[in-house]
């Protein structure tokens, strides 16, 4: 079955900066259970995902929300309960356990909706209990799990690829719907069986990440650090990981006239930099830190090729950066080429280089394109992102409803 589009509609009221929501054929007041991969104090997109649509729930007011995810975690967060679950480490990263106890929680809260983020191994289990209670449920497509396992596979790459998308049809099957964050996202759910899909996209945080910032002496020093002979600064922003293909900076190394600064930490960080040994490694960043180090940068360089949307990307385009990404993936959903970015051939050598040089030596062209991706994220808040998964949360508490009234009938 092919990805089908929801439509709804959705009532606004303003209420202490975000929406107070009402949502067509669902109460004001809904009850929400998190089911998540990931959560505080691990960052990572999921868990900042999670955690802006927990801001502008606690904002609007009305919903109660319970946030279950691996352990340690806070034990509340913006006054929404969070209960954990045992977790083992692989690779660096934290795994919840998907343990029976995860029904009985269900069962305890008794929520409205299930909303699973990133489902894998604790939001699978997750769904299955949701399914057993008869309670509705949404699944966010965000990481692209499979082409991560076939990375870090070696041998049995292929073949663990293959499992791992037949492990995710079966997951994302059992959701009343799964939502997905770009068209490409979707083309490939659809082209591996998963039904019932439809488009959610992630919102950016436009008063953090700002273009004002560039004017602040926090960045005029930075700058002065990483471009001391007024090199245009070249900008990452993410893992230092396999799966996010930096090889591909090497291109781009010996460019005369940039400076490569990279934000972020990862297993690859020495591989790295024995391929850019010029360039400059911020380290982990979050807040306040992180949005002076994009306010600091000239040209924005995402490598990936198999982002299922590109979160950064955004971040740099409300910080008014032209954005440089491969033609694939979630990129093309938010790179607009010659308007507010370039998207380079990911399978033809040169092609980075290329895009990249053609930035640095237009500085014109730099600056209007920054401007165009700052206007093309003003209109992307988490609020509005918020209400469109509060919609589709109605779209599934109504058709639950439905089915229960025709099996009684």
């Amino acid at each position: 079955m092919g990805p089908r589009a929801v439509h709804l509609t959705l009532s606004v009221t303003p209420s202490r900066g975000c929406a107070r929501v009402t949502v067509a054929g669902c109460a004001e007041h809904v009850r929400i259970a998190i089911v998540t991969e990931s959560f505080l104090p691990t960052l990572n997109g999921v868990t900042t995902s999670v955690c802006r649509v927990l801001d502008c729930l606690a904002a609007a007011g009305g919903h109660d929300v319970l946030v279950i995810c691996p352990s340690p975690a806070p034990t509340q967060y913006l006054g929404f309960r969070v209960t954990t679950v045992p977790t083992v480490t692989l690779r660096a990263f934290r795994v919840g356990l998907p343990t029976r106890r995860l029904e009985q929680i269900l069962r305890d809260f008794a929520p409205d909706v299930v909303h699973a983020a990133s489902p894998f191994g604790l939001g699978a289990r997750g769904l299955a209990a949701a399914r057993n209670l008869g309670i509705p449920t949404v699944a966010i497509y965000q990481t692209d799990m499979p082409s991560y396992v076939a990375q870090h596979g070696g041998p049995v790459g292929p073949l663990a690829h293959r499992a791992s998308w037949t492990w995710v049809r079966h997951l994302h099957s059992l959701a009343d719907l799964t939502l997905a964050p770009s068209s490409a996202a979707i083309t490939e759910l659809a082209a591996h069986g998963v039904p019932r899909v439809a488009l959610w996209g992630r919102g950016v945080d436009t008063a953090t990440y700002s273009p004002e910032l560039r004017r602040s002496p926090q960045v005029a020093q930075l700058r002065s650090r990483l471009a001391p002979n007024g090199e245009v600064i070249v900008g990452y922003v993410g893992r230092l990981a396999p799966e996010k293909e930096l090889h591909r900076l090497a291109e781009i190394a010996d460019l005369p006239g940039i400076s490569i600064a990279l934000v972020g930490e990862g297993p690859s960080r020495d591989e790295i930099a024995a391929l850019l040994p010029r360039a400059h490694f911020l380290g982990r960043q979050e807040g306040a830190t992180l949005a002076h180090s994009y306010a600091s940068f000239d040209i924005f360089c995402h490598t990936g090729t198999k982002e299922t949307f590109g979160q950064t990307l955004q971040e740099a385009m409300a910080s008014r950066l032209p954005v440089v990404a491969p033609a694939a993936g979630g990129p093309l959903d938010i790179v607009k080429p010659g308007v507010t970015g370039l998207l380079f051939n990911p399978d033809a050598s040169g092609s980075l280089r290329q895009s990249i040089g053609t930035l640095v030596s237009d500085e014109a062209m730099r600056e209007r394109m920054g401007a165009s991706g700052a206007r093309k994220m003003a209109g992307r808040s988490w609020n509005g992102m918020t209400q469109r998964l509060l919609d589709y949360y109605a779209s599934v508490i109504a058709g639950s409803r439905a089915r229960s009234v025709s099996r009684a009938a």
